[in-house]
């Protein structure tokens, strides 16, 4: 049998031809402490019970089970031998019944890598933490299934654990003669099961709401995190926002929470932000802050709280049939998050944040060579596994974004209404959205879905101004281009925006809505105007582009960009200026000079952290070599003046500081890092904590000026989970060829990594200041990712793939090596293959970036 990538047409027979009536799961989770007895891996028990129709009885059918050894398979009473029907990955099931009744008992692997079931041993306390995540595909690493979204059903899970652990899973559940029962689910999708076990700390409060029919809604809400992170976690907040979320989405939705409880676990060494598992939601434990942060990462945190809660409906309730409609889930609650921060929460400037940080992410995957539609083509769980990416999330997100401008907000919430009540429970594609949407709006659906859904790439517009003899517009059109390799002109709902210089002021005054079709677009409305100094095309975002300038636009934000008192347009433009540097139409030399002459007006904090990484790219991967040095010390010495300018204890001096690390390059920049570590040297109202500590460590680190036992002394003072993160980051990070063979040999030559250490070991092996010394690594790097890609889980592959790629060595000779070993080797995973090409991309784009900057200012 093929293995662990089924494919869509495998689920798709095995769905015409199975119904799933429940699951019974039993796991003895007990030999997650003490010794493992000499058993590698350490294994648990799962005995799990299917009950099942096929339509077709005397057919064969398989379920899915990853697991080191299966000791006894029974069918309808009748045993098989594991020997011959297991092959590793699937069991294979002969003769079917029409009513069926599937008994496995199998012992289960934990996981380090954060697929199935996670098994984290807290170095501060040597507690251990156990917790689930499948996503797509790995509930079947913890128990025997159908393992694909189609085959929904209800579940029972009971589980033994240690005396003294909590065990929690999607439903309610209580401890009676040593064994976790729970309540039955509703039916749902194997991969948002869930099972979180351990001596985790926990607190408790309830949402209530009276609903229409007189009756009281009472949900019971949990939050729980490792222990030794209890004094740093702010369950209020994480209360209040999940409460603020709930009455949203009430009002909005008209269908009740349908899941009864609603515990939010924040768990070590996550390997994706969040999940969705109803009643259970797990995140990353980074979203308890262990230092102090900026409120754009609590606008984060609100983000992914309510972009998970919408979940509940949008893909819990109601899901995709197969992994081609993805968006169906992901894209709605990247759009729902947004839309009820706005609405629901403190954050109200989100729009700004998903215009800056949440498109930047789609317009890069959009242009990559791997871009696919938003209802993607995906053949298999390794397609599946790499579509939860920038267009499945935040392009889906700004596509909706358009469609609720096209359609009306009243219409396209009725129409998800409809959509919850027609489906509940049940699986759906693109159409019967579209069916719905087209109910309430009255538009037609077909046409908008061929042009935003189906199609791939991003339109380029760009506003075209006529003068007539008195200086006011005689004409202004919207031209729209598209790249050659995907030429459709989509239509545009946008707004047009004037900006001229009022009081020292760059300010709006005259707007224009419209629709954008075809290569150019009169907009008759705005004839007759003043004349603009700026024309900013989408204004407001509200639709998914890249906005380009016009000559006298550009000229106009080269010199008073600063002065734009409105906080998106100026994020609008600041993106749109990023934009232009990635396509290399603007040098990156002359970007780095516009953050440095502007970014200290900037209001927004989460606009002025995105800078701050876009200008770390600029330095790193767009900027010529010739201007690399001049470019580091233009960063450095904005970075301390704006850190000293700040107002003490602000979020912005928390930010700058952050940002004066990552560019340090000077003796005196990091002498002055040493200083505020050992207390020597301070500024104004900077607080050094645990977490900026390690920021200032890193960097003297990456330099040589710190070593080994400066970092065993700040384990020392952290000598915690992240402390040990932290650590392992800085000692890839030393400048030394024993130390990078080091590190490249626990990636690529052992397992013993975590999923997290591996994530921090390739964070400090991969140093720019290091280039020279990591060369000889390309070599090395193409001739292992195939093996890596054959021996390894997909998501450990996935991280060495792309995190080892030699980005640093931006040279044509790399780009060569990387056309080389596509050129050798087309035969490879088609998923192996799409992680090469996107990174040959980002180089080439270095490249054309690099070749093209002027170096001159530009001001």
């Amino acid at each position: 049998m093929p293995g662990e990538n089924l494919s869509r047409d495998e689920a798709r027979e095995r769905a015409a031809l199975l119904s799933v009536d429940g699951y019974d799961v039993s796991l003895d989770i007990r030999s997650a402490v003490g010794d493992p007895a000499g058993d590698e891996p350490r294994t648990f028990r799962s005995v799990t019970t299917v009950r099942f129709r096929c339509n077709e009885p005397g057919a064969s059918t398989f379920v899915d089970l990853i697991a080191p050894s299966v000791t006894s398979v029974s069918l309808n009473g009748r045993d098989l031998d594991p020997g011959e029907v297991f092959d590793g990955a699937r069991i294979l099931l002969e003769d079917l019944a029409a009513e069926n009744e599937l008994v496995v008992d199998a012992r289960c692997a934990y996981s380090r890598t954060g697929e199935g079931l996670h098994r984290f041993v807290d170095p501060e306390d040597g507690e251990v933490y156990l917790y689930t995540q499948y996503e797509p595909a790995d509930s079947r690493r913890v128990f025997a299934n159908f393992e694909q979204p189609d085959l929904k059903a209800p579940y029972r899970f009971e589980v033994r654990a240690p005396e003294e652990w909590v065990v929690w899973s999607n439903g309610a559940g209580e401890r009676t003669d040593g064994v976790w029962r729970f309540a039955e689910t509703k039916p749902i999708s194997t991969y948002i099961t869930c099972v979180v076990a351990g001596p985790y700390h926990y607190v408790t409060d309830t949402y209530t709401r009276e609903l229409g029919d007189g009756t009281t809604l009472r949900i019971p809400l949990g939050a729980m995190c490792r222990k030794g992170l209890a004094p740093h976690f702010d369950p209020a907040d994480v209360f209040l926002v999940t409460k603020q979320g709930l009455d949203f989405f009430h009002d909005h939705f008209d269908y009740p929470y349908p899941f009864g409880k609603y515990d939010q676990a924040f768990v070590p060494e996550y390997n994706l932000g969040a999940m969705e598992n109803p009643g259970l939601v797990t995140f990353r434990e980074e979203y308890i802050f262990r230092g102090k942060v900026t409120q754009a990462s609590y606008e984060a945190r609100a983000n992914v709280i309510l972009h998970e809660m919408a979940h509940m409906w949008f893909g819990d309730l109601v899901t995709m049939e197969w992994w081609d409609d993805l968006w169906l889930k992901e894209s709605f609650a990247d759009f729902m998050g947004t839309f009820a921060n706005v609405g629901a929460t403190r954050f109200t400037n989100a729009w700004i944040t998903f215009a800056n940080r949440r498109k930047a992410w789609a317009y890069r995957a959009d242009q990559l060579p791997s871009t696919h539609p938003i209802t993607a083509d995906i053949r298999d769980l390794q397609d599946a596994k790499l579509n939860f990416d920038g267009i499945t999330y935040a392009k889906g997100a700004s596509v909706l974004k358009q469609l609720v401008a096209y359609v009306g907000q009243d219409a396209f919430l009725e129409g998800a209404r409809r959509y919850f009540k027609r489906h509940a429970y049940g699986n759906t594609r693109l159409g019967d959205l579209l069916s719905v949407l087209g109910e309430t709006s009255g538009r037609d659906m077909g046409g908008w879905a061929r042009s935003w859904l189906q199609t791939a790439g991003v339109n380029s517009l760009t506003p075209q101004v006529l003068l007539d003899p008195e200086g006011r517009i005689d004409e202004l059109a919207v031209l729209q281009e598209a790249p050659e390799a995907y030429p459709e002109l989509r239509p545009h709902r946008v707004a047009i925006g004037l900006y001229r210089r009022e009081e020292g002021r760059l300010v709006r005054y005259a707007r224009a809505e419209t629709d954008v079709d075809g290569p150019r677009t009169v907009v008759t409305e705005l004839a007759g105007a003043q004349a603009p100094e700026l024309v900013l095309v989408n204004d407001d975002d509200l639709t998914y582009c890249k906005i380009r300038f016009d000559e006298t636009s550009l000229a106009t934000l080269r010199e008073h960009l600063g002065s734009m008192t409105d906080p998106l347009a100026r994020a609008l433009c600041w993106s749109a200026l990023w934009n232009l540097t990635r396509d290399a139409l603007l040098p990156a030399s002359g970007f780095v000079e516009l953050v440095a002459r502007f970014a200290h007006r900037e209001s927004d904090i989460g606009v002025l952290q995105m800078l701050h990484a876009w200008t770390g790219s600029a330095l790193v991967h767009y900027a010529p070599r010739s201007w690399r040095t001049a470019g580091e010390a233009l960063a450095a010495e904005v970075a301390l003046r704006d850190l000293r300018a700040a107002e003490p204890g602000s979020e912005h001096q928390l930010a700058w500081a952050r940002f004066f690390a990552t560019v340090a390059s000077s003796e005196a920049d990091f002498e002055l890092l040493r200083g505020l570590l050992e207390g020597t040297a301070q500024i104004d109202g900077l607080v050094v904590d645990q977490e900026l500590r390690w920021v200032f460590l890193e960097p003297l680190v990456a330099h040589g000026l710190a070593d080994e036992k400066a970092l065993a002394a700040e384990l020392a003072r952290d000598d915690t989970a992240s402390g040990k993160r932290h650590q392992v980051r800085c000692l890839a990070a030393r400048p030394s060829a024993a130390v990078k063979a080091q590190a490249w040999a626990q990636l690529l030559e052992s397992d013993s990594l975590s999923n997290a250490l591996v994530e921090a070991t390739i964070a400090g092996f991969d140093q720019s200041s290091q280039r020279e010394l990591l060369a000889p690594y390309t070599e090395r790097y193409f001739a292992s990712i195939e093996r890596i890609w054959a021996e390894r889980s997909i998501q450990i592959a996935m991280t060495i793939v792309r995190g080892l790629f030699p980005a640093l060595q931006d040279s044509p000779a790399t780009l060569e090596a990387t056309d080389a070993w596509l050129a050798a080797h087309g035969s490879a995973a088609p998923a192996l293959r799409r992680l090469v090409l996107e990174a040959r991309d980002d180089l080439a784009r270095s490249l054309r970036a690099q070749e093209a900057d002027a170096t001159a200012p530009i001001g």
